[in-house]
């Protein structure tokens, strides 16, 4: 059962969810079991005043067991996505972070699960500022963010194999493009790393930009906390489409950006979208994002499925998909959860 209650009135064991975005307190996810006093009073510095307590996932104590809030059970609801949530008061959706990002990439005594958590924290603000306010201006400074980012996973392989280990198994639109964004380019770093002829820099931002387009597609539709209709299906079909849209509109597209909006949902055996394009017709930067996307999307939580291991959803991927994907490539992808030798 989930049910509403005030902050002060939490208690350790309890499993919250909290009702701003990720962007706005200090946890690494939206929803996570209380284990500490520490966590109170981080929930209680956030300003928060009232969160949501999933019993079913609470552990059990008969300090919080007969909690119930006066207006009842609550019905769970999907979380809308953050670009349409309204911040705090005292946020600045102007504010790009790219000076702190970079202080944190180039500080060389920071450990690399600490380095991690503060990129990820600072890609997330990166891309929901752009989906926020997608104007040239924003979306240029956002690349250089980005670029710097795409340095860090090229360069250091100690933090981005931990960046892989952190990725939020929450689902919105902001914390998969991330998700999508840091994989990709991992993948890429292992196919392309050893030659000069790809520029994993505008690669990177492009990965992080692919679902770009979902800004136009209808919150009603992006929210749903079931399978879409075959009309609902048609209408979030055209969010590739819109993606190279807006990167057009605003003078930032490259070449980069058209392949990898236009075909991060193409399939190798012509059943994607927008355009089934089948084997070779797919450009191996699509095929990338492609393995990136689907892999996120089964490794995320959602309202109406739990979130699978990573060694379940590779298995998916290879046993009931692998007509999907280019086999040498999804193998490379594969590789890249091997256990580290050196960490």
């Amino acid at each position: 059962m989930i049910y509403s209650l005030p902050a002060k009135e939490l208690k350790v064991g309890m499993y919250v969810i909290m009702p701003v975005s990720w962007l706005y307190h200090p946890f690494l996810r939206n929803q996570f079991l209380i284990t500490s006093q520490g966590d109170l009073n981080e929930i209680l510095k956030s300003g928060v005043e009232e969160v949501q307590v999933d019993s079913s996932k609470s552990q059990a104590s008969e300090d919080f067991q007969s909690i119930t809030h006066p207006s009842g059970p609550q019905e769970k609801e999907e979380p809308e996505t953050d670009y349409h949530r309204q911040p705090p008061e005292n946020w600045n959706p102007e504010k790009l972070m790219t000076q702190e990002l970079r202080d944190v990439i180039h500080n060389v005594n920071m450990p690399p699960q600490k380095k991690s958590v503060a990129v990820y924290k600072q890609s997330i603000k990166i891309i929901d500022n752009v989906f926020k306010n997608p104007t040239t201006e924003v979306i240029n400074e956002s690349k250089k963010a980005i670029a710097e980012v795409a340095e860090l996973i090229l360069h250091d392989e100690k933090t981005s194999r931990n960046l892989l280990r952190i990725t939020s198994h929450d689902f919105y639109t902001y914390t998969h493009s991330v998700n999508v964004g840091i994989l990709s380019i991992y993948l890429a770093k292992r196919l392309y790393g050893k030659t000069d002829s790809h520029d994993l820099r505008e690669l990177g931002a492009a990965f992080f930009l692919h679902d770009l387009g979902k800004i136009r597609v209808a919150p009603e539709i992006l929210n749903k906390p079931a399978r879409l209709t075959e009309m609902e299906m048609k209408r979030m079909r055209v969010h590739p489409f819109q993606s190279f849209k807006i990167l057009q509109e605003t003078g930032t597209l490259t070449e980069e950006c058209r392949v990898i909006c236009m075909q991060h949902h193409e399939r190798e055996d012509g059943t994607g979208y927008p355009r089934r394009l089948q084997g070779n017709e797919i450009h191996d930067y699509g095929r990338i994002c492609s393995i990136a996307d689907v892999f996120d999307a089964l490794t995320s939580e959602r309202p109406y499925k739990r979130s699978l291991s990573a060694f379940e959803a590779l298995s998916i991927m290879k046993n009931e998909m692998l007509g999907f994907f280019h086999k040498e490539i999804f193998a490379n992808f594969v590789l890249l959860f091997t256990p580290d030798k050196s960490s």
